[in-house]
């Protein structure tokens, strides 16, 4: 069971986001402004469609916080969709749309449309394609935002960046790079990438695919820093935390992998090329001279750095649509058209920072719980 939970609702164009956060103890401070900081860093990034220029995310306490402070009951978080007021009539609960609405009724390949429209045998694919829309990682992002100053009040620190776009990669080296300094560096570029020459060459590849009506997708990092030794478990596989962080990243829209460490690339090592050996030392204790684990071994951190890397398809919203059918006259035509983003990967590295400090913030109250940020702290080994 987990220690954290929380669930979201709303759709994409209806009146606002909804999320809940339970778990969260007693008497951590707050900080709003590092909530709206996160929704501000999720809608940046190359790439991105007209819809950023219309929300400005912020978001609304409804319950479970007092004068900057956590009380220990359910956290209730609103972000209200700006969007609304040109979608209101639309997406009313309880009127029928106007008359002058059209139904979607093409499938986009790619998307949740067809699968969903069957699945609820939805005869308008709007139904499916509100709340299967991105859009709705954006409180996830703000619930994430909250457990990261968790595990910030306790040391440890998330960042990422973007490490391909398309077949474009970058060569930078993260590791000498602090947590803060790495954010510093990834919010610093356009596409949140450390590689100058290769920032100028994915921007090409953005516009390459913006004046030919497609969309291209890459591959982002997030690490984790002074994790400490013993989050996740062996002994059952549902409490593995490399099985939990993976759920986690590919319940992001449009993510097909996700990779720890050394990841598919280990399937190609020998043994010996692929594991990190162990040492000792009086004044530094066991530790290792590499990191090819990625700081899980397991199923259960190491102490050295954690690294997840996720890769995310193009989107399936293209300017320049694919074949498809249309569920209600079975004719033959082109993908529906939503507006939608050229390339999210920037984006979606913000929001994978913030489902690791969800899955990161649920482990460590696992192992270090207690109903108050007191508690913790007297069970937590390391220094605040």
């Amino acid at each position: 069971m987990s220690h954290l939970r929380y669930l979201t609702a709303g759709e994409s164009h209806g009146r606002a986001l909804v999320g809940i956060l339970e778990g969260m103890p007693a008497g951590l401070p707050i900080k709003k402004d590092q909530i709206d900081l996160q929704l501000r860093r999720r809608q940046g990034g190359y790439g991105r469609s007209t819809r950023m220029q219309i929300e400005q995310d912020s978001v609304e306490v409804l319950a479970g916080i007092r004068a900057g402070v956590t009380l220990g009951s359910p956290i209730a978080l609103v972000i209200w969709n700006r969007d609304w007021a040109n979608w209101s009539k639309h997406m009313d609960p309880w009127a029928p749309p106007p008359a002058r609405y059209h139904p979607v009724t093409v499938p986009r390949p790619g998307h949740a449309d067809l699968p969903g429209a069957l699945k609820y045998r939805h005869t308008d694919i709007r139904n499916v394609l509100e709340r299967a829309s991105a859009r709705e990682t954006a409180m996830r992002v703000a619930l994430g935002a909250i457990a990261r100053q968790l595990l910030e009040y306790f040391g440890i620190q998330i960042a990422s960046h973007v490490v391909q776009i398309h077949t474009v990669r970058a060569q930078s080296d993260p590791s000498p790079l602090s947590a803060a300094e790495l954010t510093a560096r990834a919010d610093a570029s356009p596409v949140r990438c450390l590689d100058p020459h290769a920032q100028r060459e994915m921007i090409a590849c953005i516009d390459r695919a913006q004046a030919e009506g497609n969309t291209v997708g890459g591959i982002f990092e997030v690490i984790a820093t002074n994790v400490p030794v013993g989050l996740g478990s062996y002994v059952h596989w549902d409490r593995k935390l490399d099985g939990r962080i993976a759920q986690a990243m590919a319940s992001l829209p449009a993510i097909k992998a996700v990779e720890i460490g050394l990841g598919v690339e280990s399937a190609a090592c020998w043994g010996s090329e692929c594991h990190d050996e162990i040492f000792y030392e009086e004044s530094r204790g066991l530790y290792r001279k590499t990191n090819r684990a990625g700081g899980l071994e397991g199923g259960v951190t190491n102490g050295e750095r954690l690294i997840v890397r996720v890769a995310m398809k193009p989107l399936s919203t293209l300017r320049r649509p694919l074949h498809s059918v249309d569920m209600h006259s079975k004719s033959p035509v082109k993908a529906h058209v939503e507006r939608s983003d050229v390339c999210a990967v920037p984006a979606a590295s913000v929001i994978g920072e913030a489902l690791l400090a969800l899955v990161l913030a649920d482990a460590f109250l696992e192992k270090y719980g207690g109903d108050s940020i007191a508690e913790i702290a007297e069970r937590y080994p390391h220094k605040i």
